[in-house]
Formats: C-alpha cells, structure tokens, sequence
C-alpha cells in the first residue's frame, strides 16, 4: 500500500510497503514501456513514481531494495532480436520538477567537486526527446552496429532497422576510429498523423502517440516495415570513443553535428541555475510548436574532466538532470473509505473513487494514509489543507505526483453532501477484532493481533515471494491468500513453501486437480520453488521482513558478511549495546541504531528466529560477492574517513574507495583496515592509534590507490 503523506513523516514501514509497491508497479510500466511498446502510465505519472521512489530511499537508504526502480534503466530486450551487450551502459537520468531542485543539483555538484558557489560552472540545456534511445557503433567510419537501450547493459542489435532511417549516415568522414553516438529516435507529429491515417485506411493498427510509433517502427522484425516509417534521429551523447570528440558538451555535440548528425538546434550553454531555468522556460513556451514530443529540458556539465571527476551512480549519472515537465489533477468523487491492514499491521485508508481520468490514465483509489491526513491535519497537529477534513461523499481533487495509488489533494466543501459526517477512524482491526493502537510518535494505528491476525501474516507471505525476495514464479499476492486459507495444503510461514510439493505427493487432494490448477501449472510452481532452494544471501536476508532492513541494507549486509553463517553467527552473538559483534555491526556505513536493534532482536526472538531456522534448513545460501575492483590494493578492505579531505570531497573519496572495492565504515573498530585522517581528525584517529589501525593521510591514500 503505498501513502501520500509527505516523505519526511512516513515511518519505516510505511516506507517499505510503499517501496515493494512502487517497485512492482514500475516494473510492469518499464516492460509495457520498453518492451512492448504499450505504456500503462502517461510519462508525468511514471516520472512521477520514480521521484516518489527517490524520495523515500533518500529519505530511507536502509530500505532500498535490490529490485529498486533506481537501479533500472530500461527493461530487458525483446524476444525476437539478437542482443547487444553495450561496451559503457546506457544510463537513465536523475529527474527534477521545480526550480529549487536545479538549484539543488548545481549545490550537489559544487559540493562533491569542492567549488566555491562564485566559481564558474556551465552547463548545457537541450530539450528531452520523447523517443526511443539508440546508440550506433562506428568503426573506421562504417556503421557497423545500432543497439536499443534495453536494460541498459544489453538492448537488442535493430542495425538493419537504423540503416532505413535517413537521419542515420551510413559512413562518416574524419570521425574517431572507434564512436559509439547515441541518441533518440522519434517521430514528428505530422508524420505520426500521415501514418495512423494510412494505417486506418489499409485497416490496420493505429498508434496512440508518436513515442509508441517510433519505437514500434524501429522494432520490427522486417526492415522493410522500418523503412517505410517515417522515423527520425536527434543525437545528444557519446559512448565507447578511441579519441575525445572535444573538451567540452556543447563542443562534442558541435562535432557530431559536424559529421552528419542531427542536434538538436534548441541546445544551449548556461551559466548557472537562473540561466537553465530561463531556458526551461523558454522551450516549455515553445513546446507546442516544436513539431514533436519532447517531455522536459536535459541539463549536463559542459566541461568532460569535470564529468569524468563526478562519475555515475549506480544507473544515473551525477553530472547530469532531467527537468521534467509537470503532472496533472483531476476532480471526482469520493464515494467510500476502507482499511487495509499491512504486514506490521498498519492500518491504511483508501479512499474509493468514481472513476477519473488522470493525465491519460484511469484513477478509481487513492491513498488517504492515515487518520490525521483524514482530519486535515499533519502527524504534530498542524493543518494541512487548510485544515479541511476529508468525508465519504466528498468532491476531492486527485494529484498524481509520485504514488501508485494517488493522493487526495484538496477537498471542495461547496460540494459536500448535507448530512456528510467525519469519519470515525476504527479502533479495533477489521481483519481479526484487536485492538488497533497508535503509539507515541507513530503516525499509523497499528493490529496488536500479531502472528493472529491473518491479514499481517498473509503480507508477510507476500513480501518474502515478492520480487526482490525469492521472486518465486507462480506464487504471487493471489495465490499466497489461497494457500494461506488452505486447509489441506496450507503455507503458513516460509517454510512451509519448501514442503508444499512433499506435502502435494502425500496428500489424496493433489493441487493439479484444484479450481485455476492443472498438471502443468502445479508441475511448474513445483520446478519454480525448487529453483529457489539456492538463494543469494542478500534476497535471504531482505526476505526475512525485518523491520527498517529493506533491499539496500540487505545488500550492504551481505557484502560485509559475505556468508550465511557469519551473517547469522553474528546476529546470534550480538547484544544490543554491548559487545565486539554489535560493534561491529553498527560500524558498517549505513547501518544505524535502530536497525541494528531490529535485526539482533529477530534473532533472538523465540519465535521469529525457530522460523528462519526452519526455512535456512531448506536452502543452499549463494555467497556474496564484494563489488568494485577484486584486484585493486585496497579491495576487501575496511577503510574509515576522517577529518577534513582537501583534494576531493568525502563523498568523492567514499565513491572512489568503493569502486575499487573498498568498504567504507562509519567508525573504527578491531576489523578496521585503514583510517585515512585529514587535519582536524579526531576521536576515530585516536581510537584508530588505540587498536593499532594503520592510519595514513590524504596524500598517502592518493597515492595507494593511484589517483
């Protein structure tokens, strides 16, 4: 269930539900989007959803998960063509949607490279092409390959496809050995009108917009279909190159252009957030009149050794934003509100609307996340809304701007309903009967029925096969409530998963002769658990469902560990507070108190930790691997930084220290390999001294690692 309550006042269950939500949701829009050339979301409510996804990691890092929206670009390739692993990935963009957003990119920017905000810093700004990336492989001039993004490590080889479109050369004089140009391929509105109306006259399938026409054209098995669309080419980027194009953006576009390529004319250089922002302005203005879709304006770092020195995250990279253009409202009616019991038990509002249509899709629920936003008022008292409340019957403005269920914007009291009365809130879980209580600081009424109350644990099956858990195909939300009400083959808890085909060969009521089973279906569901005996590590540990451990704690917890058996040896042996093992524990860099109290306390919990005994008894745990350089001098190593850094920013060095496969602690402890102390150093140089922790300075650190 995902909420509409700020950011800053969801609580980590709240989060994480929302999270799982938006994860699964995305993932359906990508595959509609990329690969089936069918989107389900209009593009202001996919952009949307990944900012509402941003958000909450940023606000909530420990709960990012291994299947997190951010770590995606694209979807996978299609059946039908052959695939192209890119030599440099395809990345995606970092979104914004305001001013103050830009501004804040510019800060992050000046921050991470250590400038000053007087010191000159350019950026270029081009309008954001509503199409279908492509990037063409060069070599000695030729075009020798054409590849579709797909999930941005591999797309799919449409070279014969590409060769059709007039916008493409064929040869290139004086360009480097080796380039990779990559670019958007999309449709102008006048064409994509000429082609839906021959398309209708021969009978055949029209397209609902120019992105979908451009991309279908360009994935068509036959070339000659290709070839008879009218698709176009704007080019704005680079790949592999066996020599620099230029040292600047504007000038490595200006030499694509001089090769043969369309740029986009609308490209521009600005000084500065007011600049980008008048330009913004300026192309919105414009929109309409541009010939086709374009959907915000891209701005990127001008100088290439400063886009070298920010680097990538781990799917966008950090010197460059798309500034988005905004979503839309729409006005309905509110005809009823109900309750939804999550898996810690949180009690969720939704309210049930007549249906409306929201920037090109169909809204019928929104989120009206807890009974304060219901009384028009915030987790401290304040108002919100003016302090309007919200009642059944009400005409309620709907906002898409980051939820998969949307939020209730205003209320229009004009329209209210003689007789509407405020709602009453329930005191008591409408799925068991306990009491539903709302403790001190807790934004959510929460079911005390526990282990009982079969809404809780039902979610809880669903979250451990959800898809950055087991992922196990053929067990999805709706077939976890039947085996859970299942009186002959019941899954209660996730062990119970891995005895279901022993159960099955046992029992005179085999699944294959259920209603919606059959042979193959039970046979499959059979062979799809059994492939998830073997697990890695961190889906092991993000499955368990511990409270504030998400799939980015997770994965940092199993790359410090490594093992199932330190993972778990180390929790067993932790007391809170106290000892070598929590110290530890709470030294990694993001883990925090409050999580590390969760996860010694699922251990050493009767019930919870004879559960996860019982399922780890049925699996074969894969290792993790660390990431970045296995070969590089500091790989596997424990690194702390400390004091003040003067060539590079912390968070240069902690990203570099990264890359080549350091991890990076937070404090020093006896399993600490290296402190790198700049002046100013203090308590963790000391303790550093105290356990014998070699400690070096930023030179010395520069020049181990080579930089």
């Amino acid at each position: 269930m995902t909420s509409d309550i700020p950011v800053e006042k969801l609580n980590v269950d709240e989060a994480r539900a929302e999270l799982a939500d938006l994860a699964r949701r995305l993932a359906e829009a990508d595959d509609a989007y990329h690969r089936k050339d069918a989107p389900v979301l209009s593009d202001a409510d996919y952009d949307a959803l990944k900012r509402r996804n941003a958000e909450i990691e940023a606000r909530f890092p420990d709960l990012k998960r291994a299947d997190s929206p951010s770590e995606k670009v694209g979807a996978e390739p299609a059946e039908g063509f052959s695939k192209v692993r890119h030599a440099r990935r395809m990345l995606s963009l970092e979104n914004a949607f305001d001013g103050e957003e830009i501004a804040d990119f510019d800060a992050r920017i000046r921050r991470y490279l250590g400038l000053t905000e007087d010191a000159g810093l350019l950026y270029t700004a081009e309008p954001k092409i509503d199409g279908l990336s492509l990037s063409l492989r060069y070599e000695g001039g030729d075009l020798v390959q054409a590849a579709t993004r797909g999930d941005g490590e591999v797309g799919e080889n449409v070279t014969a496809n590409a060769r059709t479109i007039a916008d493409i050369p064929e040869r290139l004089t004086g360009a480097p050995d080796i380039l990779e140009v990559r670019g958007e391929v999309y449709m102008a509105h006048a064409d994509f009108e000429a082609l839906n109306a021959r398309q209708s006259d021969a009978g055949a399938k029209t397209f609902a917009n120019p992105r979908n026409a451009a991309a279908g054209s360009l994935r068509q098995l036959d070339p000659s279909i290709t070839a008879a669309r009218p698709l176009r080419f704007f080019a704005y980027g680079w790949g592999v190159l066996s020599a620099p194009l230029a040292d600047t953006q504007m000038g490595a576009i200006e030499r694509l252009a001089a090769l043969g390529f369309q740029t986009n004319p609308l490209t521009k250089l600005c000084n500065g957030p007011e600049e980008m922002l008048a330009h913004y302005a300026g192309i919105e203005q414009r929109r309409a009149t541009l010939g086709y879709d374009i959907d915000g304006v891209v701005y990127k770092v001008d100088d290439l050794s400063l886009q070298d020195r920010l680097g990538f995250r781990s799917t966008t990279p950090r010197w460059a934003l798309a500034h988005k253009f905004p979503a839309e409202l729409a006005w309905t009616r509110l005809e009823r509100i109900e309750i939804q019991v999550g898996r810690t038990g949180a009690l969720s509002p939704v309210a049930r609307l007549t249906p409306v249509t929201v920037g090109g899709v169909v809204v019928s629920n929104a989120t009206l996340h807890n009974e304060d936003y219901i009384a028009g008022r915030d987790a401290k008292g304040s108002e919100i809304r003016g302090g309007k409340d919200i009642r059944e019957g009400d005409w309620v403005q709907v906002y898409r701007a980051g939820d998969v269920i949307p939020k209730v914007a205003d209320v229009d009291l004009s329209k209210r309903p003689e007789g509407a009365q405020p709602y009453a809130f329930p005191a008591t879980c409408p799925e068991c009967g306990s009491e539903a209580i709302r403790e001190e600081g807790d934004a959510v009424r929460r079911c005390t029925g526990g282990l009982i109350c079969p809404a809780q644990a039902v979610e809880r099956l669903k979250h451990f096969v959800s898809r950055g858990a087991f992922d196990i195909e053929g067990l999805g939300a709706k077939q976890v409530e039947m085996f859970y009400r299942d009186e002959v083959l019941p899954i209660r808890e996730p062990a119970d998963i891995f005895t279901l085909a022993e159960r099955d060969a046992q029992s005179v009521s085999k699944l294959k002769n259920r209603d919606g089973w059959g042979e193959k279906s039970a046979t499959n569901l059979f062979a799809a658990i059994e492939a998830r005996r073997t697990i890695p590590l961190d889906r092991l540990i993000f499955a368990l469902g511990i409270r504030h451990v998400g799939e980015s704690a997770a994965d940092l917890l199993a790359r410090n560990y490594l093992t199932w058996d330190a993972f778990e040896s180390a929790m067993t042996n932790a007391q809170v507070d106290d000892g070598p093992e929590w110290e530890n524990l709470i030294s990694i860099d993001g883990v925090g108190k409050v999580m590390a109290e969760s996860l010694v306390t699922a251990f050493h919990q009767t019930a919870e930790r004879n559960s996860i005994d019982r399922l780890v008894a049925h699996l074969t745990v894969e290792p993790a691997q660390p990431r970045g350089q296995v070969d590089s001098p500091v790989a596997g190593k424990t690194v702390v930084f400390t004091g003040t850094l003067e060539k590079m920013t912390r968070a240069e060095a902690k990203a570099r220290a990264e890359a080549l496969g350091a991890k990076v602690a937070g404090s020093v402890s006896k399993k600490t390999d290296l402190v790198v102390a700049g002046p100013g150093a203090g308590s963790k140089a000391k303790k550093a001294q105290d356990l014998g922790v070699e400690t070096i300075d930023e030179d010395a650190w520069l020049a181990l690692i080579g930089a």
